[in-house]
């Protein structure tokens, strides 16, 4: 099993709080050097207004405490992505059930389960890509309780896709119209962690599947 490591939010962070930092202080020192030389150089009978050069220190003072700010937040985000990041390894080698209707077509082959709440008088199964584009649907069951979809992966025409990651979605309807509540839900094994980007990314088959699609695990 292999993971791709992430490049650290936190040393990203670290290093433009440093540069902000230490630009506000050059530019500090620049400022405090041409106070100092036009405070010697001023006519004593006709003193500078010091409001304007208050008004300059209180925008430093702001300017630093918005660094530190944006620090501690940097770091807080760094942590929680940390902590994502550590939660995200334990999926590895273990089941997951997806019931968001994502699946995931693997060597030609998709499975879902699905469940209806009372009987129907017709079901349809749509099946869409990641683009969610409708790549083949058919009629499903009707009756109440859960049922099995099993799919080849192929379209309308026989064609048959790419694997990757697909969406099922369930339409029921009763004798009177109205509809009828159903449930959709997938499994799959975590071969891999892809922690590339800014949210982990669970690999199952030769698809990427976000932490946040897997809802129950087990081993």
């Amino acid at each position: 099993m292999t993971t791709t490591s992430p490049v650290s939010t936190q040393t990203t962070a670290t290093t433009a709080s440093t540069t902000a930092t230490q630009q506000l202080a050059s530019n500090f020192d620049t400022f405090l050097q041409l106070l100092t030389t036009q405070l010697k150089n001023q006519d004593p009978t006709a003193p500078m207004d010091s409001t304007q050069f208050t008004q300059q220190l209180v925008m430093f003072s702001q300017v630093e405490q918005q660094i530190n700010t944006n620090t501690n937040l940097q770091n807080l985000i760094s942590a929680v992505q940390a902590q994502s990041n550590n939660q995200a390894m334990n999926y590895l080698g273990r089941n997951v059930v997806m019931s968001d209707g994502t699946g995931v077509l693997t060597n030609g082959s998709a499975t879902w389960t699905y469940g209806l709440d009372n009987n129907a008088a017709a079901t349809t199964l749509t099946v869409a890509d990641a683009n969610g584009k409708t790549v083949y649907s058919t009629t499903g069951e009707t009756a109440a309780g859960t049922h099995s979809f099993a799919w080849n992966g192929q379209d309308a025409t026989g064609n048959q896709l790419p694997d990757g990651i697909y969406r099922l979605t369930v339409t029921s309807t009763a004798t009177d119209g109205t509809a009828v509540s159903s449930s959709v839900a997938s499994k799959g094994t975590v071969s891999a962690v892809d922690l590339s980007g800014s949210s982990p990314q669970l690999v199952i088959g030769t698809a990427e599947v976000p932490l946040s699609s897997a809802t129950l695990v087990s081993n």
